[in-house]
């Protein structure tokens, strides 16, 4: 990786993204009881039916879809995301050593599916415009458009989706419902995010990742 302004300016956006999502991951969906797709509601899916621990299988998921992402999507994507996964961990431990900042939402499950939307798309939606990626399910999501040409945000909401509706055989409806808001407004603001300052994703060619911001 050859170090330039534009270097620079990339790792500042996969910093400042980190810090958004792991603020929003620990002050509101932590707290709220809001249920999660992706990766991590795959890892609460199988502790449940198969008593596998998520520290386990996230990381066995993790390995896997970082591995197809090396592949796929090349190795400066690899780099981007392993600098986005390890300022999430920094400062996820950050905030739990300053505590909760924000209300607890737990009475309030409408706010905090909103709240942790917002939070979650506008973080994530940084992380991948800088050309990386937050966890294994933006690995997926990311593959999914670019070999498929889907909307961005309909990539993140079918992958999350999908973890959704099977958590329905262990968690309840009106819960899950609340995930979906989550969900639907976190995939929307990824996607404006990217559009945002030039060519949507997977447009007139290559993705922005890892070569423009």
């Amino acid at each position: 990786m050859k170090w330039n302004r534009k270097t620079a300016l990339r790792c500042v956006m996969l910093m400042l993204g980190s810090a958004i999502l792991s603020f929003g991951l620990f002050n509101v969906h932590s707290r709220s009881g809001v249920t999660e797709g992706g990766v991590l509601g795959t890892t609460l899916l199988l502790q449940h039916w198969f008593a596998i621990s998520p520290g386990i299988s996230e990381f066995v998921i993790d390995i896997i879809c970082y591995t197809l992402g090396f592949k796929l999507l090349g190795a400066a994507f690899l780099l981007y995301s392993f600098i986005a996964s390890s300022c999430f961990a920094a400062f996820y431990t950050l905030w739990e050593t300053i505590g909760p900042v924000l209300p607890d939402f737990t009475d309030q499950p409408l706010a905090a599916a909103v709240l942790g939307g917002l939070f979650v798309g506008v973080g994530v939606g940084i992380v991948v415009r800088a050309g990386g990626a937050s966890g294994g399910d933006d690995v997926l999501a990311l593959i999914i458009h670019k070999y498929t040409h889907m909307a961005i945000s309909k990539s993140y909401f079918i992958t999350d989706a999908i973890v959704l509706l099977l958590s329905l055989s262990y968690i309840p409806l009106r819960r899950i419902a609340f995930s979906f808001i989550t969900v639907m407004l976190s995939s929307f603001l990824i996607e404006q995010i990217q559009r945002l300052g030039g060519r949507k994703l997977g447009q007139s060619g290559e993705a922005k990742h890892p070569d423009t911001i």
